[in-house]
């Protein structure tokens, strides 16, 4: 596992509705938000980059702040 970096899909628990989300972190170029492939400049990768699983992580999103918990860190 070890911390999120570029490349990695991180698996997210939405500490409010525990609705479980998977974002790849990938190049700007790459970004498909519909297939959970986050660019690395996304507000969401940057609140992410160099956590751990099991931390819990704050995002300032369009609809509002969101917290997350980091279930899982897949580097491929």
């Amino acid at each position: 596992s070890g911390k999120v970096q570029f490349g990695a899909t991180v698996v997210l628990s939405d500490s409010e509705t525990e609705e479980i989300v998977t974002y790849r972190i990938v190049g700007e170029d790459e970004a498909d938000p519909k297939e959970g492939m986050i660019s690395v400049t996304a507000p969401v990768a940057q609140a992410l980059m160099s956590k751990e699983v099991g931390d819990e992580v704050t995002v300032k999103a369009p609809k509002g702040v969101r917290e997350f918990e980091i279930l899982e860190i897949r580097i491929d």
